[in-house]
């Protein structure tokens, strides 16, 4: 007989780690230097005494540190973390056994340094004057917190979408430090699709008038312009599928059309929804900048001074690419062609298609499936 116990209630605390003061500023890939930088993340069980039982959690691009759990003072009808059906006591990723790290991404304005923050030249928000950054420097913000915490060694880096290539990037810039992976709804470059996509949401930004060049911080901001933002990304997140299922033609809360330019369907009324819900959370300018380095990833090209997946020969790290069956922000052929490219190099590669109707965002949703597939890769890491 199954019971309906109710399992403990899991409160974690944000942390913050700041390095970079000058004149020791970081370094970016634009030349540019930052600093001092600041780094938000929240950890979950236990470091072992040989300190290699450490998996880092990469979020995608609004995501935060706040990966599973719920934070203090949050009330009794809070949601907990985004991962938290994955992540816990017992779940797909135990933090009965691995000491779990969540870092918040350079750029973004949920705890970490990005375009929100105050320039210390200035003494007021960057706004523009914040240096464009990429995935590689926001995986080298998290690797100078991985010093800062004295780990040397991870079991695993896992994150999907645009945690997916901070994934791809840390086996390429630290190899000798990750014993495995699991990139998740990921590419190794955004398609000439997902850049388009990505410009727009940009132009509807920049198109705002309360934008005022990233100069808003104080005054009324870009709402209307970062909700139609946020409604764009939506659409790409779902399926055909899934808004047929959910929405279908639906007429919301009336009998007939208005005949104008109200909400007159579900999905309509969602969008909106979405939009202004996103505005309440997310900085506009972390926005641009962020789709902006996702645009810039790029893992295949060779004409390029950076590093790729080729380089990966004389390091061996296993991996678990999975793909989603709906997703066609990253469809699954990203996912063979990461796979094939993988295998050129020599890795030990498994993959894995998880049929699902939800579309790019299918990863985000509680699914056994995952569980079961990220608990049984990490039985097989083998140790240092």
């Amino acid at each position: 007989m199954t019971t309906n116990k109710q399992q403990p209630r899991i409160v974690v605390e944000q942390q913050f780690f700041t390095f970079a003061e000058p004149p020791n500023q970081m370094l970016l890939e634009s030349g540019a230097r930052l600093g001092p930088v600041t780094i938000a993340y929240e950890t979950y069980g236990q470091l072992n005494t040989n300190r290699d039982n450490v998996i880092l959690i990469t979020h995608a691009f609004s995501g935060d540190s706040h990966v599973s759990g719920y934070l203090p003072g949050d009330g009794e009808d809070a949601k907990p973390g985004w991962w938290d059906s994955l992540v816990g006591p017992g779940k797909g990723i135990d933090s009965n056994r691995y000491f779990v790290i969540c870092s918040n991404i350079l750029g973004s304005c949920m705890g970490s340094t990005g375009p929100a923050s105050i320039n210390p030249k200035t003494k007021k928000p960057f706004g523009l004057d914040f240096p464009m950054v990429t995935i590689g420097d926001m995986v080298d913000a998290q690797k100078a917190l991985m010093d800062h915490l004295q780990i040397s060694s991870l079991l695993t880096v896992v994150g999907g979408s645009v945690g997916g290539m901070q994934v791809l990037e840390w086996c390429v810039r630290y190899p000798e430090m990750v014993r495995s992976a699991v990139p998740l709804a990921t590419t190794m470059r955004h398609s000439a699709l997902a850049i388009a996509f990505n410009e727009v949401a940009r132009q509807s930004i920049m198109a705002d008038p309360n934008w005022n060049r990233g100069d808003y911080y104080g005054k009324e901001g870009p709402d209307l312009g970062l909700a139609i933002a946020r409604m764009i990304g939506h659409v790409t997140y779902l399926s055909d599928e899934a808004m047929r299922q959910k929405f279908g033609r639906r007429l919301q809360d009336k009998r007939d059309f208005s005949f104008g330019f109200d909400a007159d369907f579900q999905v309509e009324s969602y969008l909106r929804y979405q939009g202004s819900k996103f505005v309440r959370r997310f900085d506009a300018n972390s926005l641009l900048y962020i789709t902006k380095a996702a645009d810039y990833f790029d893992l295949v090209d060779k004409q390029t001074t950076r590093e790729s997946l080729h380089d990966l020969a004389e390091d061996a790290i296993k991996f678990l690419v999975i793909s989603y069956s709906s997703d066609w922000l990253y469809p699954t052929y990203h996912a063979r062609e990461l796979v094939q490219s993988l295998k050129r190099s020599g890795q030990d590669v498994s993959f894995c298609e998880i049929e699902a109707n939800c579309g790019h965002d299918a990863f985000l949703i509680p699914d056994e499936r995952l569980s079961n597939l990220i608990s049984g890769f990490l039985e097989g890491v083998p140790n240092d």
